[in-house]
């Protein structure tokens, strides 16, 4: 598996796009573009619209109103994009063979699912697990798990929504050390969080979301140095945003 090379669906841009959902208006007006590099991570309260753009990011559900585009492309078949939600399902098999049967579903031929399974499990620390049932693994490891399985697609760009909400501290660095590793071998990752230490140690670039509006978005180092508006202010400074 090459890991990240090709990037073909980057950038991804939003241009004033809205997303209603009945009465209620998820995201309002954004414009943002996805580049490649050092992760993108999407700060915010819950409610702000955080998952809502990863889901249009990833092309799994279509905008209101305006435009979404990978690569320059108005249609762009997610192949080489993965996403992991919150509460991932785990397969009622092994670890191992959750692994197998992504590698199938991204079309890997059989005669490399073994060396791609090994790899995998290595790279998110699961070795040990690769014969236990995926469901009696712990929450931190089926992250981890799931977390394999999107690489399983040899994705350009991973998509995380919340991937240590609700992890102890040992299981919450496991998931951030994967998060490096995967970026240093070129694959751009976006995920979002509320959590600021999190955001200081992952971040490249921070979006700030507020009510479905982008309230603030820059490099992670001016935005926890001198964040420009109110609002951004108020979260660094650990002040809920309602």
């Amino acid at each position: 598996m090459s890991m990240g090379a090709g990037a073909a669906d980057l950038p991804i841009l939003f241009e004033d796009v809205t997303m209603i959902a009945g009465a209620v208006t998820v995201l309002d007006r954004v414009t943002l573009a996805l580049a490649a590099g050092a992760p993108t991570v999407l700060l915010g309260p819950n409610g702000s619209g955080k998952t809502t753009l990863l889901r249009l990011a990833m092309g799994l559900v279509k905008p209101s109103r305006g435009r979404v585009t990978w690569g320059a492309r108005d249609h762009a078949p997610p192949t080489r994009r993965a996403i992991v939600f919150q509460h991932p399902t785990m397969l009622r098999r092994s670890a191992a063979a959750n692994i197998r049967y992504a590698l199938c579903a991204a079309g890997i031929p059989h005669s490399r699912h073994k060396v791609g399974i090994d790899k995998l499990l290595a790279l998110v620390g699961l070795e040990h697990a690769a014969g236990r049932p995926a469901r009696r693994l712990s929450i931190g490891e089926q992250q981890r798990l799931a977390l394999a399985r999107a690489l399983a697609r040899d994705p350009a760009v991973l998509f995380l929504d919340e991937p240590t909400a609700s992890l102890d501290p040992a299981s919450t660095k496991a998931i951030e050390d994967v998060i490096h590793a995967v970026s240093r071998r070129g694959i751009k990752v976006v995920l979002s969080t509320h959590d600021l230490a999190e955001a200081r140690r992952l971040a490249g670039e921070i979006v700030l979301l507020h009510r479905g509006r982008i309230v603030e978005t820059g490099s992670a180092a001016a935005f926890f140095k001198a964040p420009r508006t109110g609002e951004a202010r108020k979260f660094v400074a650990g002040e809920l945003l309602v």
